[in-house]
């Protein structure tokens, strides 16, 4: 069996070691263990390990940030239901998958500030999810399919603030007491968001 690029390996070890262990507690040198290579290897490939990271979410994670960017180009080709709907699908997704490789970070309130900083460099952030959805909603606004006197923003912060909120919450419950199945969570909340943004 052929072994597969170390870059791709690399990815791969670090999607599984950030996933298991969480982003704070993973290190270079885990990841290039896992990936059976050597860490300077992975400096071949990865400026840092917040770069490395944002590879992890961009390439291993649902595609969340192509969708938005898509969709703010061209937001015609389906409802604004039907967009909202695939929005929040992924972004459920996303954010579900996310959570755990970045809730590490919380823990260790200077680590966090250093690995924000890194990311801002990296010209990324949470914070750019919401500016996409929101320049979607705009789009859609100035062809005339939201209303006029809608807030694109806050529209944005809501769902993506109720799919982030989906990612969370449900581990504390009782076992057995998940959260809704996520094609229903999509399309109930981009049907309740179109009643304000109609």
């Amino acid at each position: 069996m052929e072994q597969k690029p170390t870059r791709v390996r690399i990815v791969d070890a670090a999607r599984d070691l950030m996933g298991t262990v969480g982003l704070a507690r993973t290190t270079t040198k885990e990841i290039a263990r896992a990936a059976g290579c050597s860490e300077a290897a992975l400096y071949k490939h990865f400026a840092s390990k917040e770069q490395l990271f944002l590879t992890v979410l961009t390439e291993r994670l649902p595609r969340l940030g192509g969708l938005l960017e898509a969709l703010a180009v061209d937001p015609g080709r389906r409802t604004v239901e039907e967009n909202l709907t695939e929005i929040a699908r992924q972004a459920a997704r996303f954010y579900e998958q996310t959570f755990p490789i970045a809730a590490s970070l919380y823990a260790e309130p200077a680590l966090k500030a250093r690995h924000d900083a890194a990311i801002r460099e990296l010209g990324a952030g949470p914070h750019r999810p919401i500016e996409g959805l929101t320049a979607y909603l705009r789009a859609e606004q100035q062809h005339g399919r939201i209303a006029p006197d809608a807030d694109p923003a806050a529209a944005a912060a809501l769902l993506l603030g109720a799919c982030a909120q989906r990612a969370f919450v449900y581990d504390a419950l009782p076992e057995g007491e998940g959260p809704p199945p996520v094609d229903d969570f999509a399309r109930a909340i981009a049907r309740t968001l179109m009643r304000g943004l109609s």
